[in-house]
């Protein structure tokens, strides 16, 4: 559990705590080769961000979350948190879902790769599209618009947020593709990575299954015969 350490006292809706520890670099390689959908699955399928398209064609995304909670519309926290970035890092936006201003465009696109960031997911919305699909740098958001963001605050850096429903904690590894984005805990790491490995192996047997024409053609009727249905 990410615990906050922040020293001082802050003033009502601004709160900066450290960075979480860097993910080895062990993982970001490993899950390299494992696609979010198979992730997603071996989380129990409610996991996920619930919305977000990728404005940067199907680069993926690797990397250790940074996250950030903001007033609808407002960027002030998010380029605070660009200056504590680490390479490898990917920023996570909560801003609440809302779409009617963006709160990342061009010139902080080009502050994020000076930064060495990997990835931004937004629950809200960028602009500046043009530049983001060079692909270059990965980005997830909600929607685009063109209105531009205010620069005054408040909000949160590396706290526990909901990001177009999915839970993300300071330091969780980040997985996106074309499919999407989920967040999957640090410490679930090994045994997840467990899981996945089963889970395309069973995929990989039923492919060759279809292919081969041995798959078992009353395997879904007995499904249905379990759930009651007269087949």
């Amino acid at each position: 559990m990410f615990e906050v350490t922040s020293t001082g006292k802050w003033p009502a809706g601004y709160l900066i705590n450290p960075n979480a520890e860097p993910i080895d670099p062990q993982w970001i390689q490993t899950y390299s080769k494992i696609p979010a959908a198979a992730v997603s699955d071996c989380l129990g399928r409610n996991s996920g961000g619930l919305g977000l398209k990728a404005y940067h064609g199907n680069r993926p995304m690797l990397g250790s979350a940074l996250t950030v909670r903001v007033r609808p519309g407002d960027n002030l926290m998010i380029l605070k948190a660009m200056q504590m970035a680490r390479p490898g890092d990917v920023l996570v936006i909560d801003g609440s879902g809302d779409q009617t201003r963006a709160v990342f465009g061009g010139i902080m696109r080009a502050m994020a790769l000076k930064a060495g960031i990997v990835g931004v997911v937004i629950n809200g919305a960028l602009r500046d599209l043009d530049e983001w699909q060079t692909g270059e740098l990965p980005v997830y958001a909600l929607g685009v618009v063109h209105r531009g963001p205010s620069t005054d605050g408040g909000g949160e850096i590396n706290v526990p947020i909901s990001c177009a429903g999915m839970l993300v904690m300071p330091g969780d590894l980040m997985i996106g593709d074309g499919d999407g984005v989920v967040a999957a805990a640090r410490t679930e790491l090994p045994e997840l990575l467990t899981r996945c490995h089963d889970l395309l192996a069973r995929e990989k047997a039923t492919l060759a299954g279809i292919e081969a024409g041995t798959l078992d053609p009353a395997r879904f009727d007995a499904i249905l015969r379990s759930k009651g249905c007269p087949i």
